[in-house]
């Protein structure tokens, strides 16, 4: 792999096969680390927002209360 110049900057190529095992795209967020020698670029995972994970929430995946039984110690239910 090669370091080309990208304006004042230099920059690389990210293969595919790494992206798609990263699962990131054109306008990924990702954080540049250096370690004494070596730089690590690792994608940026952002945590998900309750409106976005109750959307994915259907009939066919949702289930009923799960009843765990009384409280065991300082547990208020």
């Amino acid at each position: 792999m090669k370091i080309q110049k990208w304006g004042n900057s230099l920059g690389i190529r990210i293969p595919g096969s790494f992206a798609e095992q990263l699962n990131i795209n054109v306008g990924s967020e990702v954080e540049l680390l250096l370690r004494n020698t070596e730089m690590i670029i690792r994608p940026i995972r952002k945590k998900p927002e309750l409106k976005d994970l109750l959307s994915r929430v259907t009939p066919e995946n949702r289930h009923q209360e799960i009843n765990y039984g009384k409280p065991e110690g300082n547990e208020i239910w």
